[in-house]
């Protein structure tokens, strides 16, 4: 410790005691709160500092700013931030750090990753000290060894998420995309697959209003695509109304994080989360025992022979269709997606969520050709998929006639097997898992990956 008092660094734990005192405090940032406007005319941000004499629960510091740009951005949980002449409060027996923007100041640091001891953001009046090296080294050795003093059952997977709940899931980020200024998609995943949802449509929107393949207005790159694992469901989460315009530029691709009262919506029978003002981020260590088990979990699904199967479809996917090639081991449509070659065949274990057109007496064109669009799913992707002149005869066995055709299809569907709606009326449709063979081909020589297009072939719609 140096000398002069106006720089002597407290330990939290000696901290919490100095209630109403300017204190000094050096600690690693394991939570952070999303900024905010505040009541008044500032900025808000809350963060959770620990250090080793108080790492459970940590203390929380209270920021307020004119803008956003004078409150501090954490690069990343797990960076540790220097505070000069905050003030050691209560509220509802809680003792806080509050930051007074007349006369405090702060320093951020990169974490346990770095070996750069020149902070990263500093505010107008903080002054950096030679002694400064020896705090941040040695928080940083700490941080090597730190887990977590939670209980894995704390949390969800993505497996257990539920409508419009409060939820605390640990996950990966996988991709980041700023789709206009300040306006964020993250893109997460825990390797898990998420509930499937039933679908709430009138089967007639199809040719007007058709149900989407992504809720993002345009999907993602291919090359995107790519870096996503196999398996598992890849959770899209954008900034709640109350958030917008603030910024994530803390988040980075491949780290994991706790969401903390995260929301978690379905639109068309697809998830989002949703980050609301009330949502926390916490840091993970990367060798923390949740984050190794989803990790070996996912290893084990690549591994296994029937590992990429969806979960919601166990023991075995319906009996509605059969398809050959028993022995061949399905993929995912992300798999499908992200194949290295244009043209190949696949098997999938998929639903069908919506088909046009949706009567079953326009299958055929004039002329007799079979030509049906199915939107089909699994928890990795949405694609369409066609059913076209030979493939459409094996898939429905022919010709039939239409009240045979109609009875099939709201099996396959979901429907109840005589519904004479038309299509006309909203429905609740849970549609079974099923055995499909997908082919890939493209229509443009000059565009294959732009051109290329899924159709169904050696599958059997059954009935």
């Amino acid at each position: 410790m140096e000398e002069r008092d106006d720089y002597k660094f407290l330990k939290l734990s000696d901290a919490v005691s100095c209630l109403n005192q300017r204190v000094n405090l050096v600690g690693v940032v394991l939570e952070l709160g999303l900024p905010k406007k505040s009541k008044g005319t500032d900025f808000f941000i809350s963060l959770k500092i620990a250090d080793e004499s108080y790492s459970d629960p940590g203390i929380s510091v209270n920021f307020f700013a004119e803008s956003v740009e004078k409150l501090p951005v954490v690069a990343s949980p797990g960076d540790i931030i220097l505070l000069s002449h905050v003030v050691m409060k209560t509220h509802e027996r809680e003792v806080y750090a509050f930051f007074n923007k007349k006369f405090s100041s702060f320093a951020l640091y990169e974490g346990i990753s770095s070996g750069d001891f020149s902070p990263y953001q500093v505010s107008a009046r903080f002054r950096t000290r030679e002694l400064d090296k020896k705090f941040i080294a040695d928080l940083r050795k700490w941080l090597t060894g730190f887990q977590l003093n939670t209980d894995p059952n704390d949390f969800q997977f993505l497996r257990e998420i539920k409508e419009g709940q409060r939820l605390s899931l640990i996950l990966k980020i996988l991709h980041i995309h700023e789709v206009a200024e300040k306006e964020w998609v993250i893109y997460v995943w825990d390797g898990t697959d998420a509930p499937s949802k039933k679908i709430q449509t009138k089967m007639t929107d199809e040719m007007d209003n058709p149900l989407p393949l992504q809720l993002e207005k345009e999907p993602l790159p291919r090359d995107v695509l790519c870096t996503f694992p196999s398996v598992g469901s890849v959770l899209m989460v954008v900034l709640g109304e109350g958030n917008k315009n603030l910024g994530l530029g803390f988040l980075k691709t491949g780290m994991w994080l706790n969401f903390l009262n995260i929301i978690c919506e379905v639109h068309a029978g697809l998830w989002r989360g949703v980050l609301m003002p009330f949502t926390k981020l916490r840091y993970v260590p990367k060798e923390y025992r949740y984050v190794l088990g989803c990790q070996r979990c996912y290893e084990e699904r690549l591994s296994e022979k029937w590992g990429r199967m969806p979960w919601s479809c166990f023991p075995s996917p319906s009996t509605v269709t059969e398809v050959e090639h028993d022995h061949v081991p399905p993929v995912t449509l992300r798999d499908v997606l992200t194949y290295p070659e244009v043209t190949a065949k696949f098997k999938c274990v998929i639903r069908v969520v919506a088909a046009f057109p949706c009567e079953a007496e326009n299958f055929l064109s004039p002329a007799g050709t079979y030509r049906v669009r199915l939107t089909i799913e699994d928890p990795t992707a949405r694609v369409h998929a066609f059913l076209y002149a030979e493939d459409g005869e094996n898939f429905f066995d022919g010709h039939p006639s239409t009240c045979v055709l109609k009875r099939r299809m709201n099996k396959l569907l979901g429907l109840n097997e005589d519904d004479d709606s038309k299509g006309t009326e909203y429905t609740d449709r849970n549609p079974p898992w099923v055995f499909c063979c997908l082919k890939s081909y493209y229509l443009n020589e000059s565009d294959v990956w732009g051109s290329r297009r899924y159709r169904i072939f050696d599958t059997k719609l059954l009935g």
